[in-house]
């Protein structure tokens, strides 16, 4: 017997054939740019989730996106959720590739909207060098096993103190990630995140709020590891040099941290499921730039 769920879900597939007949390369951009959305879901929630225990002590730390993905390598299907997580994080730099350089978005080039652009290409750099580290990763298990806390930061920063003005670079570098931490609590306050999914009313009354408390967490996290990198360039010491696993520990050593580290924690759920709702619904126009 034919149940309406069914026959829905066969609607929906007809309609994907169809689609993926009529413009394949568009079509397969899309899917492309969905899946990155979700990779990106599933690394935060992670983020959060490794977080939140290392806040009740039952984990050693907190983790930033590439030891919270190491993690999964312990779970059954390990190295094939590590895969997908990969290829979908390509899949996110490639979005922003068309995002920023193809302004896919029809965002224009007003001072603002070249600065969103700048942010976007940045983005889809970090996505794709850590889509890159996942499987590198995957071939180095054993030897990360037990990383150094804070190793690629604190190497890079002692790499950039080598040259000349290397602490006034990594000072930029801790700039724009406050800045950009700025900018996600911004976007919080402000609201309106919801607008670019195509959702009806419920869906969208529980995304806002979802948003906003993801992306107010992610901003609390970004302006932490700027402030630790700026740090680090005035006192010309790699050590202070802090990625987002650093910043996260910070915060539990912070007068009431673990309460602070649980709170941002869940933010940062909030955020990977919010990432996790766009991959569902957002408008993602990435078919009319590969079409064209």
């Amino acid at each position: 017997m034919t149940t309406a769920s069914d026959h829905d879900a066969e609607t929906a597939l007809r309609k994907t054939l169809r689609w993926l007949r009529a413009a394949p390369l568009g079509a397969l951009a899309q899917l492309a740019c969905r899946f990155g959305y979700a990779a990106r879901g599933f690394v935060y929630v992670s983020i959060g989730v490794i977080a939140v225990l290392a806040a009740v002590e039952r984990v050693p730390q907190a983790e930033g996106s590439l030891g919270a993905v190491e993690a999964w390598a312990d779970w059954p299907l390990g190295l094939v959720l590590l895969g997908a997580a990969g290829i979908g994080l390509y899949g996110f730099a490639g979005w922003r590739l068309l995002q920023s350089v193809f302004d896919a978005e029809r965002q224009g080039t007003s001072p603002k909207a070249l600065a969103a652009r700048a942010g976007q290409a940045v983005s889809g750099v970090v996505y794709g060098t850590l889509g890159f580290s996942v499987f590198s990763a995957m071939d180095l298990l054993d030897d990360l096993a037990d990383p150094e806390e804070g190793a690629s930061e604190q190497e890079a920063a002692a790499q950039a103190l080598a040259i000349p003005g290397g602490e006034w670079l990594i000072i930029g570098v801790g700039v724009f990630i406050l800045a950009a931490g700025l900018a996600n609590l911004a976007k919080a306050i402000r609201g309106g995140l919801a607008e670019r999914l195509v959702c009806d009313a419920a869906v969208r009354r529980v995304a806002e709020p979802m948003g906003r408390l993801g992306y107010g967490a992610r901003g609390a996290a970004f302006a932490v590891m700027g402030v630790m990198l700026v740090q680090a360039g005035l006192h010309a010491n790699a050590a202070e040099a802090a990625g987002l696993a650093e910043a996260l520990q910070a915060l539990e050593r912070a007068p009431w941290g673990d309460g602070l580290l649980i709170g941002v924690a869940l933010g940062l759920l909030a955020f990977g499921a919010f990432a996790l709702m766009e991959a569902r619904y957002r408008e993602i126009p990435a078919g009319e730039v590969i079409d064209d």
